[in-house]
C-alpha cells in the first residue's frame, strides 16, 4: 500500500480524506512522519501556498506528500480575505474575522462569494495541483453552530441554510475541499 502525507496536523481533515481516497493509499499527517514545523504559507495565491508545503515536505523529507489551502473570496471585497482568511482582522479569531468581513461588507447588495480549495499533490517525482469551489453568498448575519471559519455567514447557491446550519454529511458532500479531493482520487486511482 503506497502511503502520503497530507500536510496538516487536523485528525479530522485528514480522516475525511482518507475516507475519499480510499483504502489504496494510507495517509499521514505531519506528526505522524515526526514534522512539528511551522510550514510557511507566504503565496500571494492559495495555488503557492499549496506548493510551498508539498516543497516544504520534498524537501526535508523526500515524500509523496500534498498540501492544500483554502479560503474565502467575496467579490464586493475585491476577492478578500482570500489567501488570508484565517487572519483577515489580524488575528486568527474567526469571531473576530466574521465581524470584520460583515463590517467591510455593510449593506452591500452584492454578497457573491466563493469559498476555494487548492491542492497540491508531488507524486512519481511531478507535481499536480486540484481545485475545488462552491459558489455562494455572505448574508448579514450569522446561522448555526456547527462547521468552522465563515461556515455561520455562507449559504451556497441552490440551499437555503449557511454550511453551518448542515450537517457535516451534507456539507462534505458539496465543498470546495470535497470537490478538490475528489479530484485527487480520481487521479490517484489509476496508481
Amino acid at each position: 500500500m503506497l502511503e502520503l502525507v497530507f500536510a496538516t496536523n487536523n485528525a479530522h481533515k485528514l480522516e475525511e480524506v482518507q475516507a475519499i481516497v480510499g483504502d489504496k493509499f494510507v495517509l499521514k499527517s505531519l506528526s505522524d512522519i515526526g514534522c512539528q514545523d511551522d510550514i510557511p504559507e507566504t503565496g500571494v495565491t492559495f495555488k503557492e501556498n499549496a506548493k510551498q508545503k508539498t516543497d516544504y515536505l520534498v524537501d526535508k523529507y523526500g515524500l509523496y506528500c500534498f498540501g492544500d489551502d483554502s479560503g474565502l473570496e467575496i467579490d464586493a471585497l475585491n476577492g478578500e480575505p482570500g489567501v488570508y482568511s484565517a487572519r483577515y482582522s489580524g488575528t486568527r479569531d474567526m469571531e473576530k474575522n466574521i465581524e470584520f468581513v460583515l463590517e467591510k461588507l455593510g449593506d452591500n447588495p452584492n454578497r457573491t462569494a466563493r469559498f476555494k480549495t487548492v491542492i497540491s499533490l508531488y507524486f512519481n517525482e511531478q507535481q499536480h495541483f486540484f481545485e475545488g469551489a462552491i459558489e455562494g453568498k455572505i448574508i448579514k448575519e450569522r446561522k448555526g453552530e456547527k462547521g468552522f471559519g465563515y461556515d455561520p455567514i455562507f449559504i451556497p447557491n441552490g440551499y437555503d441554510m449557511t454550511f453551518a446550519e448542515m450537517s457535516s454529511e451534507e456539507k462534505n458532500a458539496i465543498s470546495h475541499r470535497a470537490i478538490a479531493v475528489s479530484k485527487l482520487a480520481e487521479f490517484l486511482k489509476n496508481y
